[in-house]
């Protein structure tokens, strides 16, 4: 029997307002736009990335509920806990974590409910 392939998931995560959104992602967490649509009468969908963590980010009533909740496992964890105190984000101060299942969490909750944990194994 043949093996079926499956790719990486992608997370959609409801938002409520474009520029809030591109605040926390883009300027924050230093997300990229790779591709997105809407305007004055559609609400926003993209599609977002920081290496090969993809996002999409959706205004669409129907597409995602807030407050999920996504693990994105990251290199060098103290490097990008330092990267983000170092931008000053006025709305959130994230600290890095030791956990009891040998890792270290950064903790970042947007501002629609969805919270993303990095995280990166201990040595």
């Amino acid at each position: 029997m043949k093996d079926i392939v499956f790719g990486a998931p992608v997370p959609v995560l409801r938002i409520f307002d474009e520029v809030k959104a591109k605040e926390f992602y883009l300027d924050f967490l230093q997300y990229e736009t790779d591709w997105a649509y809407g305007g004055e009468e559609l609400p926003a969908y993209m599609q977002i990335s920081k290496g090969s963590c993809i996002l999409h980010l959706s205004e669409h009533h129907g597409d995602a509920c807030p407050g999920a909740a996504v693990r994105i496992p990251v290199e060098d964890i103290e490097e990008w806990h330092g990267r983000l105190i170092d931008k000053n984000y006025k709305y959130m101060k994230p600290g890095l974590e030791e956990t009891p299942w040998n890792t270290r969490e950064v903790k970042v909750t947007d501002p629609f409910g969805n919270r993303l944990v990095f995280y990166g194994l201990l040595s």
